[in-house]
């Protein structure tokens, strides 16, 4: 019931000349696509993007949207910004966002709400780092974060929004969560939106991305588990024919 949404986060990724070129790749490699597709691109790439995108079945999404909507914060860009140019996603809480630029629970809940209040469509990231992992502490991390999340957030809200699991220790490591513990991991997620909304919304509406190196030689595997409803794909992303495998997997 729940459609899968595969969706490519460049990162800091392509300047406009390499994102002509990737595009215009992709765009005949996955318009027959069964899943929702959906390319994050630098503030850069954007416009270029759009304008490629258009009459196609690839969406458009940012790396990050700042809660206020005008104001003296040099180097954000605020949701109407992002509304202008034609934005429809954006990644919200991603790992390195909370590694290096301070991001916490109750950033991303502003952000998210920013977002949702400009009719833009959240993707937003929870993950335990290896730490915690190996403490046994990613329920209690995962929880903590989806709650504080959603803090607020109207169930009426929750078909724009997307959440990606993303396990900070398998994101650009090289190592991959087994399909199982991706699973168990987005099952307990599930689990925590079905105490917030209901079982039938959980079930039903909610969509959960796996984040952690997913890519066409894993992909089958992971899409095959019942909790699994898509990937937030980075390296992949980058070159037309994996990510198009990935989306037609």
């Amino acid at each position: 019931m729940r459609k899968p949404i595969i969706a490519g986060n460049w990162k800091m990724n392509n300047t406009i000349a390499e994102t002509e070129k990737l595009v215009t790749e992709l765009i005949p490699m996955v318009a027959d696509a069964k899943a929702d597709v959906v390319i994050c691109v630098p503030y850069t790439s954007i416009a270029k993007a759009v304008e490629l995108t258009k009459g196609t079945n690839i969406h458009v999404g940012a790396e990050n949207v700042h809660w206020a909507e005008k104001g003296a914060f040099t180097g954000e860009i605020s949701a109407n910004m992002l509304v202008e140019l034609g934005v429809e996603y954006v990644v919200i809480g991603h790992s390195e966002r909370r590694q290096y630029f301070g991001e916490t629970d109750q950033t991303v809940n502003m952000r998210t709400k920013a977002a949702l209040a400009h009719g833009l469509k959240p993707i937003i990231c929870v993950g335990e780092t290896l730490e915690e992992r190996e403490g046994n502490l990613t329920e209690e991390v995962v929880v903590r974060q989806t709650v504080e999340a959603f803090k607020d957030i109207d169930a009426n809200e929750l078909a724009n929004i997307v959440i990606a699991y993303e396990p900070v220790w398998a994101i650009g490591t090289g190592k991959t969560a087994t399909s199982e513990q991706a699973n168990d991991t987005i099952k307990i997620i599930r689990d925590t939106m079905a105490k917030l909304y209901g079982d039938k919304t959980a079930e039903e509406v909610v969509r959960i991305q796996y984040g952690g190196s997913m890519n066409p030689a894993n992909v089958k595997e992971l899409m095959a588990m019942p909790e699994i409803d898509g990937g937030l794909i980075g390296g992949a992303s980058l070159v037309a024919e994996k990510f198009s495998q990935v989306v037609n997997y």
